[in-house]
């Protein structure tokens, strides 16, 4: 899994894209997995405000839930960092 984060400028809640290939599998395959990564989402209340995009690989269709929700908490921590670190350094 991959992500994006593009930070809000004033604090709103947090917007999310999904961008899954269909290399991960049928419509029905594809659907499934993205309301669970929603769902994993929205119960991440540690999440700051911004706008999103997840990108899946094939692999997340075969995680659990608990697995797929702590891949996206790894994620989403990794992209605001990386994002937060490249503000501070063009400031």
């Amino acid at each position: 899994m991959a992500v994006s984060w593009l930070p809000a400028a004033s604090p709103a809640k947090p917007l999310f894209a999904f961008a899954i290939a269909k290399t991960v599998g049928n419509a029905v395959v594809r659907n499934r997995l993205r309301r669970r990564m929603k769902e994993a989402l929205r119960l991440d209340e540690s999440l700051p405000g911004g706008a999103y995009l997840v990108r899946a690989q094939p692999a997340a269709a075969t995680l659990d839930f608990s697995t797929l929700r702590d891949n996206l908490r790894r994620a989403t921590d990794g992209a605001t960092r990386q994002a937060r670190r490249a503000g501070a350094q063009s400031t």
